[in-house]
């Protein structure tokens, strides 16, 4: 965690090691043998009790893949997904996991890749597999220590692994960028042979050598398909597109449409819509603030038609309540812009999980992603201890909820829930941070147009489009 800004869940420094290998098939717990009693909608005040699992009557958890060594201690988190074929890549803050997901009620572990760091978000192009590592280690490789010798010494930015043999990844190579990587995004170049990651980093740290002030940049990372080992940072664009920043404090997440040459940057205390249509050298269309309820600026999703774009407020960081009665209904929420002329971002309204939680429950709006649903703006997004929530922003200044699922707290002040939820042929996977891999299948007239489109790969930060 960086000192200056609010991150998120606490960084931790993990114990060192390195492994990958097969492993026994490793198949689910049935979350429903059979589609399980619905579940009423409205929740009593403070959500269901501890242990207890609802939904509305429209969603049916199907499966549960629980975490297993080295990946259950008390910080192991689960973090992002990324999907290909038939398969699941899931983040843990000790490594990645790869899942047979060929039957999505019955997913298996291929794999468990033990590469410790924080906070490994994921993507996935082709036979290559990037991690996002946000915490200082004595060097690029999986079996190096965490620390630094020296303030701002130390390794960290994007590991490549190579994954054509999904049993056992391979590391390739590493990429030290400034201030780490908190996340990246995956953008496809106009050559095929070359694809490109651009780093979102907190920053900056006081006294660092890596991390210094004003830190208002990204880094882009351009990746050789057919060398990763080539692997470099060729640009470091400034995103603020002014001098005078007023809180100079790096992005969070950066979504891309390439398709449109549009990005959307969440970039902690500002939003802003991009020109990519020159790949490293990106162009501020224009940046928003939402001082009075918006606190971490921290991802961003476009609708198909790039009309609109929901950004979230990560407010608290993801470690406190912000679903509680006691705090209002447009902060820690989303919010829905118009995108103007495609070039110009108009607020239109603020959407939050109708479910009150527990004060003790850590609850904010995180990670999700379309469902491609032709004529529809229909999202799923991770509450954290909230739950999934799959909710329509078709009429910007009127979005609702249209299903969910939610677990009951875990009490003791544990942190834990969805940190990422995304929908992927035809099922939503949930990462759940202490439980594991969650697979809900929604029935409904409104979303099941969706399960008409198959992508063969799927990196929720690098939108692509799906016939209307």
């Amino acid at each position: 965690m960086r000192s200056t800004v609010v991150l998120g869940l606490t960084a931790l420094l993990l114990a060192a090691g390195c492994a990958a290998g097969p492993e026994p098939a490793e198949h689910a717990r049935s979350a429903n043998p059979g589609r399980s009693p619905a579940a009423s909608p409205a929740q009593t005040s403070g959500g269901p009790a501890a242990g207890d699992v609802t939904h509305s009557p429209n969603v049916t958890h199907v499966a549960n893949v629980p975490p297993a060594a080295p990946f259950d201690g008390p910080h192991s988190w689960g973090t992002d997904l990324a999907f290909q074929g038939d398969h699941a890549f899931a983040g843990n803050y000790e490594g990645f996991t790869v899942y047979d997901i060929a039957d999505p009620e019955r997913p298996a572990v291929v794999s468990r890749v033990l590469c410790p760091g924080a906070q490994n978000d994921v993507s996935v192009h082709g036979n290559l597999l990037f991690l996002s590592i946000d915490s200082p280690r004595r060097g690029p490789r999986c079996d190096t220590d965490p620390g630094a010798t020296r303030v701002g010494e130390g390794w960290e930015g994007i590991r490549i692994f190579d994954i054509t043999d999904k049993a056992r990844p391979v590391f390739v190579s590493a990429v030290r960028t400034e201030c780490g990587s908190h996340t990246h995004t995956l953008v496809p170049g106009d050559d095929p042979g070359t694809v490109y990651l651009y780093v979102s980093s907190p920053g900056p740290e006081p006294d660092s050598r890596t991390c210094p002030a004003p830190h208002d940049r990204f880094s882009v990372v351009e990746v050789p398909v057919g060398r990763p080992a080539a692997a470099k940072v060729v640009a470091r664009p400034r995103i603020s597109g002014v001098e005078d920043v007023d809180h100079p404090a790096g992005c969070h997440d950066i979504t891309v449409y390439p398709e449109k040459d549009l990005a959307a940057a969440a970039c902690f205390g500002d939003g802003f819509l991009l020109d990519i249509s020159d790949r490293v050298r990106p162009k501020v269309l224009q940046r928003v603030r939402d001082e009075k309820n918006f606190a971490l600026w921290h991802s961003a999703t476009f609708d198909n038609a790039a009309d609109k774009v929901v950004f979230g407020d990560e407010l608290g960081g993801g470690a406190v309540a912000t679903c509680d009665a006691g705090t209002p209904a447009t902060r820690g929420a989303a919010a829905v812009y118009d995108v103007v002329g495609g070039r110009s971002l108009r607020l239109r309204s603020y959407f939050k999980i109708p479910r009150e939680q527990r004060p003790g429950e850590n609850c904010v709006v995180h990670n999700g992603s379309l469902l491609p649903v032709p004529g529809r703006d229909v999202m799923v997004q991770s509450w954290y201890q909230g739950g999934v929530s799959i909710w329509d922003f078709t009429d910007a200044a009127r979005p609702r909820e249209i299903g969910f699922f939610e677990r009951g707290p875990l009490g003791d002040g544990r942190e834990g829930g969805s940190w990422s939820a995304y929908y992927y042929n035809g099922h939503i996977y949930s990462s759940d941070m202490t439980r594991g891999l969650d697979v809900l299948r929604v029935d409904d007239p409104l979303t099941d147009p969706a399960r008409k489109v198959r992508p063969a790969e799927l990196n929720a930060q690098t939108q692509v489009s799906y016939a209307e």
